[in-house]
Formats: structure tokens, C-alpha cells, sequence
């Protein structure tokens, strides 16, 4: 296999072209001693996971610097702190350094033009970064504030495009705008008033701070329940998003689903999103069984009822792709890095958090799967799983459950857990596929 890398690159340096990044990748995982239970893990052939660190706390989504350094989001405070940084400072694959700073607690973080950004529930921070220290020596700054408080659905997760806009997900705080949320037979409020400042995608400037979400903010995109995964897709320049799918068919709607159909229903989605788009919460949701968008039972539906001949016929977008009900999505990436095999590349990785009201279905998800963006519905790959610790765990009781996602600039992935605090970076040492 090192002979035939070496040839390769001889010929690629023949023609101009660099292949410094495959040869650097290789040395990043040279010094790793990854485990014969790949830590827990069970992954396609060829790769290999080895655990970066655990109990850290609640660990939400992550952000790699170019470095290699770690910053995870917190959802609950460790000892005031709402942000771990962790450093590997011989190349070991395991973290040796943390450190916990900031003193708000979210899901959202990501890197971008020299800061370090994070969320709580209401606002979206950022640090300027210092490349002399793990942590962030600099105050943060608040570039938005002003989301409204909430206890359903508060997670502000974002991300970047290329322009200088950041985007927040502002999820519902409902779920299905009932006239009494979550109640047998409520009908749904029509048109829906939380659709006003929740659910959907706001766009802001990254080159202001101070900004809130009524003066500043742009909805970029409107009928999302919640979207805790959401990613620019650089290779594309668009923006795509996972959503959770509403809950509780057969509990308020009994004489329309069954428990079984309750269980499955509805999907959970991946959208392509593109300015003024409308995915239909709470009107609608999508049976990935049928492939059809159908009309809630708040609205008149029954199970069967499509959109057609229905007001919102034509309004409101198809997903990507289609997942089983209640896997919670909650992290977004796309893999456009060279250590993984071709099969990987330009695909979309998504965390699922794990399900706890699928009874009497066993609970499901808790897995990160892997999707070609081809408008295929229904088409997607297990990539990693084991993270339950068992093939049907009761709700609140899976070992693991992923929530967030990204890729190092090595190329390989990172996954965290925000259930014992756990990181695993997964990378591929076996054979090139043909």
C-alpha cells in the first residue's frame, strides 16, 4: 500500500500537483494506538476510532482549530464553565490538556476568521482567539442577543457561509402549535404566531456585534421545528439542515394513528435550504413511507391526507432525505477531506441523538449515518454505531448518545456524546477502496 502511495505521488509531483495532504494525514494517525474495540464502536472496514477523552459534561457540538485544538460546547455548566478545550500535545490521539472557560452553557460553536463562536439559549457569542493559548484570553463579545426565552426546542445552533453571514437555527417552542400544546384533539392555531420569531433560520453579519434578532436579524427560511444540525455546504455554497420531526400522532390524535405508526412517524429530514424556502411545520410533515409531505391532523389530516387540492399544495419543500421517526438529528457535516475513501467523499454525516418515545417500537438512532446528496429519499448508510451499549435501549438509558460532529484538518472525524461526555475520533487505516 506505501509503495503504491509513493508512486502515485511521485507521478502526481511529475504533473505539479502537491500530494502533501495525503502524506500528512498519514503522519497525524502514525502515532495512535487505536484499540481492538475500535472504543466501543463499530465501524465500516478499514476504520478505526480511538476515545480523544470522556466525562468532560454534557458535550454538545464541536470546532477544531487548524492546530488541532478542541472546543466543545457544554449543555450544563462544569464548575461555572460552558466551554471545554482540549489539546493532544504528543500525537497520541488522546487528549493530555482541558480546559474549561466561558461562562454560558449551549450547543452551538464553530471557528470562524480568527474567533472562537458560541451560544446559550438567547444569545451567540464570540471570543477573539489567542495562538498562544488553549483557551481564549480576550472577553467575549455579543455579536446577537435577543432570542426569545423558551423551554421547548432553545438549542441555537449555526454555522458560516462564505459571504459573512452566520445563520441560527430558532427552533419552536411547541409541537404543533396547538391552541393547547401537546393535548388530545387540540386543533392547531392557524396561521401559526410562533412562526413569527421560531422556527426557522435567521441570517445575520458576522462583521457586527450588538446585533439582535427583531433589528438585525433576516429569516432566511421559515416552517422548521427544530433544527439542531444545520451546515453550509462549502463545495455547493448552500445551506442544509436536519430536522426533528414533530411528536405524539397517537396520543392526540388516537382515532387517527396507531401506536405503531406513532412510533415511525413522521421522518426525520435533511433540507436543501435556500432563501425564502417553507418546509411546512406545523402544517404539514413528511411520511417517509408513503415519500409524500402529508397535512397534520391540527390541520384536518387524517393519516392519509396529502397536501393535494389543500391550500399549501406546492408551498412547501421536499426533503433530501427521509429517516425513521424520533432518531433526533442533531448534527450536520459534510466530508470533503481526503483521509476517508472516495465512497465518503462530498457525502452528508449526521449524528443521531437516539429516540425515547418510540414505544412500543424499541428506541432507535444513536448512530451517525452517512447520505449522498442526490435527492434520493430514503438513501442513507449506517456509518458508526454501538453507542447505545445495547440493541434496544429503554428511553434515558443508551450508554452514549451522539450530538456532535466534525471533521479535523486531517480529515479525520470527530463524534461527541452528550450523555457521559465522551469524544472518539474515527479515521481510515485499512486499504484504499477500488
Amino acid at each position: 500500500m506505501k509503495i503504491k502511495n509513493i508512486f502515485i505521488c511521485f507521478c502526481l509531483v511529475i504533473f505539479g500537483i502537491s500530494c502533501a495532504s495525503e502524506s500528512e494525514s498519514e503522519s497525524e494517525i502514525s502515532n495512535i494506538t487505536f484499540p481492538d474495540d475500535n472504543a466501543g464502536l463499530t465501524l465500516p472496514d478499514g476504520f478505526q476510532a480511538v476515545k480523544v477523552a470522556d466525562s468532560l459534561g454534557l458535550a454538545r457540538h464541536i470546532a477544531i482549530a487548524e492546530n488541532g485544538d478542541m472546543y466543545i460546547a457544554l449543555r450544563r455548566a462544569n464548575d461555572g464553565n460552558g466551554v471545554v478545550a482540549l489539546r493532544d500535545t504528543n500525537g497520541d490521539g488522546k487528549a493530555d490538556q482541558k480546559e474549561y472557560f466561558g461562562d454560558h452553557t449551549g450547543t452551538g460553536i464553530g471557528l470562524h476568521n480568527g474567533y472562537l463562536y458560541a451560544s446559550s439559549t438567547t444569545k451567540i457569542f464570540r471570543y477573539k482567539m489567542d495562538e498562544n493559548s488553549l483557551v481564549p484570553t480576550a472577553e467575549p463579545e455579543v455579536v446577537i442577543e435577543g432570542f426569545p426565552e423558551q423551554r421547548q426546542h432553545a438549542a441555537k445552533s449555526f454555522t458560516f457561509d462564505n459571504a459573512g453571514n452566520i445563520y441560527v437555527n430558532v427552533g419552536a417552542p411547541s409541537n404543533s402549535c396547538q391552541q393547547e400544546d401537546r393535548t388530545k384533539e387540540s386543533p392547531g392555531q392557524e396561521p401559526c404566531p410562533l412562526l413569527e420569531r421560531h422556527a426557522g433560520i435567521w441570517q445575520f453579519s458576522t462583521s457586527e456585534t450588538g446585533q439582535t434578532q427583531q433589528e438585525d436579524g433576516v429569516r432566511y427560511a421559515t416552517g422548521l421545528r427544530n433544527v439542531v444540525g444545520l451546515e453550509w455546504n462549502n463545495a455547493q455554497d448552500v445551506l442544509y439542515v436536519t430536522q426533528h420531526g414533530r411528536d405524539q400522532l397517537s396520543q392526540n390524535w388516537p382515532d387517527l394513528y396507531t401506536e405503531e405508526e406513532n412510533a415511525a412517524l413522521p421522518a426525520e429530514t435533511l433540507y436543501k435550504v435556500n432563501k425564502g424556502d417553507n418546509f411546512g411545520w406545523p402544517y404539514s410533515y413528511y411520511d417517509q413511507r408513503k415519500d409524500q409531505i402529508m397535512l397534520a391532523p391540527e390541520y384536518g389530516g387524517d393519516g392519509e391526507k396529502t397536501l393535494a387540492g389543500t391550500k399549501y399544495e406546492g408551498k412547501f419543500k421536499e426533503p433530501v432525505t427521509a429517516f425513521p421517526g424520533h432518531w433526533a438529528p442533531n448534527a450536520l457535516e459534510f466530508y470533503n477531506a481526503s483521509q476517508f475513501p472516495e465512497k465518503y467523499h462530498n457525502v452528508a454525516l449526521i449524528a443521531f441523538h437516539g429516540s425515547w418515545n418510540r414505544t412500543p417500537l424499541p428506541q432507535q438512532g444513536y448512530k451517525v449515518v452517512y447520505a449522498p446528496l442526490d435527492d434520493s429519499a430514503s438513501n442513507y448508510s449506517e456509518f458508526a454505531t454501538g453507542f447505545s451499549g445495547s440493541d434496544q435501549p429503554q428511553p434515558g438509558s443508551a450508554d452514549h448518545r451522539p450530538t456532535g460532529l466534525t471533521v479535523g484538518p486531517d480529515g479525520t472525524l470527530y463524534i461527541t456524546d452528550d450523555s457521559q461526555g465522551t469524544v472518539w475520533r474515527v479515521a481510515y487505516t485499512g486499504e484504499s477502496e477500488e
